[in-house]
C-alpha cells in the first residue's frame, strides 16, 4: 500500500469519482478506518437502501464510507438529511457521474466536496512528488530512472492493480481482465448499454483517432451503430472516467476555431487492453495528456479545464491551458532530437488578449533545454511531477 496524492479536507463530507480500480476504496479504507463501510456493490445493501434510504443512512452512523453510491443516486437525500439535521460526516464514491453528478447538485451543493481521484500518477507509488514539471527540473538521475521505466509506462498504465504485479505477463491479465469486465459489462450494465460489439469497435476507432476531431457520425458508421448510440456511448466512456475531452481554445470569432471536442483515454493501459492500433507518437501523446491531466484533477495543475487549439490556417498545438494571468501551450512529440517543424506550431501561437504564452515541448530525450523560447522538456520530467 503506497500513499496517494489526493488530499482529502477534514472534516468535510465528500463525493471521490473515478474510473472503477483507481483505488477510491483502498485509499478511503486505508485513511478513515474508523469509519463505518458499507458498498452498494452489496445486493444486500443496494436492496436496503432502496426500500428504506433513510433508515440505511441512519444505521450507519454520524460518520461513514458508502461506496459505489452511483447505483442509487438518490441515496443522496437521506445523506443530505444527515448531514444537514445530525452533522453526520459521509465519504462517498462513485465509479460514474452518470445521474450522479446531477443528484448531488440538487441535493448536497455547498455541503460536500466533489474531488476526483484518476488512476495513479507516474512515480506516485514511489513517493510524494519531487519537483514541479513546468516550473523546476527534475534531478538528472531521476530523469535516467523514468526514461528506463517510460515504455512499460506507456504500454500498461498506472492503475493499482497493474502497478502491484512483478511481471508484465500479469499485468497484461489483469488489464484483459478489466476490459471483459469493468471497461465492458459493468459499464454496460450501469449505462444500459445493449451491443458489446459496437462498444469494442468504438473503443477501437477512438483509439485509432487519438490526437484527432471527434466526429460522431465517423465513429458510428466504424462502429456499425446508429449517431445516437455512438453519442450514447461515447458520453458513457466520458461519464464512467475511462476517457476525457478536449475542446477547442477560443479566444477570438468563434468561427476561425474548431468546435469540436478530441477524446483521449485516462491511462494508457486501457489502450493496452484493447490491443489497440495506435501508432508511437498517439501512444505518447495519450500517455503525456493523461498524466497532465491527472494532476489537474488533483489540484496540483491550477486549470479549471484543459483544450487543444486549431487555428483556421490548420496550425496546431496539443493542449492549452489558463493559469494565473499566463497561458500555456504544449505539444508532445515521441522523437528524441525535435527539429524546427516540431516547434512551428508553438511558436506561431500567440494569445489575442496579449497575456503572456509560455510554450513547452515534451518529447522523448533525456535533456532539458530552450530553442526559440520553447522549453524542452523530457517526458521523464512527468515521473513524480507535479
Amino acid at each position: 500500500m503506497f500513499s496517494r496524492w489526493m488530499k482529502i479536507p477534514p472534516g468535510k463530507s465528500c463525493l471521490i469519482i473515478g474510473p472503477r480500480r483507481s483505488g477510491k476504496t483502498t485509499l478511503l479504507k486505508h485513511r478513515f478506518q474508523d469509519f463505518q463501510y458499507a458498498t452498494l456493490d452489496d445486493l444486500d445493501y443496494l436492496d436496503w437502501c432502496k426500500q428504506d434510504p433513510k433508515g440505511f443512512i441512519a444505521k450507519l452512523g454520524s460518520r461513514a464510507v458508502i461506496d459505489e453510491i452511483q447505483r442509487m443516486p438518490a441515496l443522496t437525500i437521506a445523506v443530505k438529511y444527515a448531514v444537514d439535521n445530525e452533522e453526520a460526516l459521509f465519504l462517498m464514491t462513485g465509479s460514474s457521474s452518470i445521474g450522479l453528478l446531477d443528484a448531488a447538485a440538487d441535493t448536497l451543493a455547498g455541503r460536500i466536496e466533489i474531488m476526483s481521484l484518476p488512476t495513479v500518477c507516474w512515480g506516485e507509488d514511489q513517493g510524494g512528488p519531487t519537483h514541479s514539471i513546468f516550473e523546476e527540473k527534475a534531478d538528472p538521475p531521476q530523469i535516467k530512472e523514468a526514461h528506463r521505466a517510460l515504455a512499460d509506462a506507456m504500454t500498461y498504465g498506472q492503475f493499482p492493480e497493474v502497478l502491484n504485479q512483478e511481471s508484465e505477463k500479469k499485468k497484461h491479465h489483469v488489464l484483459v481482465n478489466y476490459r471483459d469486465t469493468y471497461f465492458t459489462r459493468d459499464l454496460m450494465q450501469l449505462s444500459n448499454l445493449e451491443n458489446l460489439e459496437g462498444l469494442l469497435a468504438l473503443f477501437q476507432h477512438l483509439a485509432r483517432s487519438i490526437g484527432s476531431h471527434l466526429e460522431v457520425s465517423n465513429f458510428a458508421r466504424e462502429a456499425g451503430i446508429s449517431h445516437p448510440t455512438a453519442k450514447k456511448y461515447l458520453n458513457a466512456l466520458h461519464q464512467a472516467q475511462l476517457t476525457f475531452r478536449l475542446y477547442g481554445y477560443q479566444y477570438g470569432p468563434a468561427k476561425r476555431y474548431i468546435k469540436a471536442a478530441k477524446t483521449y483515454f485516462s491511462d494508457n493501459g486501457i489502450l493496452h487492453s484493447l490491443y489497440a492500433a495506435a501508432g508511437e507518437g498517439q501512444k505518447y501523446e495519450n500517455f503525456v495528456l493523461a498524466e497532465l491531466e491527472k494532476r489537474r484533477k488533483l489540484g496540483l495543475i491550477d486549470a479549471d479545464q484543459f483544450y487543444y487549439y486549431k487555428s483556421s490556417a490548420g496550425h496546431e498545438v496539443d493542449l492549452v491551458f489558463e493559469t494565473g494571468e499566463a497561458v500555456y501551450a504544449v505539444e508532445v512529440k515521441a522523437t528524441r532530437n525535435p527539429g524546427p517543424r516540431d516547434l512551428r506550431n508553438l511558436r506561431e501561437f500567440e494569445d489575442r488578449r496579449k497575456r503572456p504564452v509560455r510554450r513547452f515541448l515534451f518529447y522523448a530525450g533525456e535533456e532539458y533545454g530552450e530553442v526559440e523560447n520553447v522549453r524542452l522538456i523530457p517526458i521523464g520530467a512527468l515521473y513524480r511531477g507535479k
